[in-house]
């Protein structure tokens, strides 16, 4: 008599990165997300469905990883799918096809120590041309304030910053053609080309407004004009 064949199972194939737990810290909030540069820096990148920049998002090799995956203060990363990373939540490396350009940690009392040593090598190790830190605090809990490593070979050699003057700090991002700042504890960004800033929500107000009174003025001495 015939015998049935039990089919073999396999567990699912995982569609998205695992939920992180939320982080009590409010670093990305203060300088990456109330300033507005995720938005700023994605408009000025080109703002196309192949680019991506965002918070917090997970980085690992696939979906089935469960070890070693890093969730970046700010990643940055051109030619990929947007839509389709944004429903993994994160890049995997073995999908995407290639790491993200850009990383960057913002110093924490919980992971500052780990941003110089098992992150930096984790993103070596995935391959991330460029890998930054920016210490606000003022408390050291980075060695520098500002530093960048830009990927030679398999191994991270660090980027110039330069100090500009007083409380100023700045180094030169390759793959985003940017200048990283570091101005009185505040996180800065720099076109060299058309030599100004990105701008923050407070600088798009204040241009807003002065904007909103020249018109004013303008429509105030038309009108004495008429009379």
């Amino acid at each position: 008599m015939a015998t049935r064949q039990t089919a073999t199972t396999h567990p699912p194939v995982a569609k998205q990165f695992p939920e992180r737990i939320p982080r009590q810290e409010m670093q990305n909030s203060v300088y990456l997300d109330l300033p507005g540069y995720q938005t700023g820096l994605y408009l000025h990148l080109g703002g196309e469905d192949t680019t991506l920049v965002i918070s917090e998002a997970a980085l690992g090799w696939n979906l089935s990883q469960r070890e070693g995956i890093f969730y970046p203060d700010l990643m940055i990363a051109f030619n990929i799918d947007r839509e389709a990373v944004i429903a993994a939540q994160g890049i995997a490396i073995d999908d995407v096809g290639k790491p993200p350009e850009f990383v960057m940690e913002i110093a924490s009392k919980r992971t500052a120590r780990n941003d110089y040593g098992r992150k930096r090598e984790g993103y070596a190790r995935y391959g991330v041309p460029e890998y930054w830190r920016f210490d606000p605090t003022g408390e050291k809990r980075y060695p520098d304030p500002l530093a960048g490593d830009r990927l030679v070979g398999n191994e991270y050699q660090p980027i110039v910053i330069e100090k500009t003057g007083d409380g100023l700090y700045r180094g030169h991002s390759d793959v985003l053609n940017l200048d990283v700042c570091w101005e009185h504890g505040q996180l800065r960004w720099y076109d060299p080309v058309a030599q100004a800033y990105i701008m923050t929500h407070t600088d798009e107000r204040a241009g807003r407004l002065a904007a909103e009174s020249r018109i004013k003025e303008l429509e105030e001495e038309l009108h004495r004009r008429s009379q």
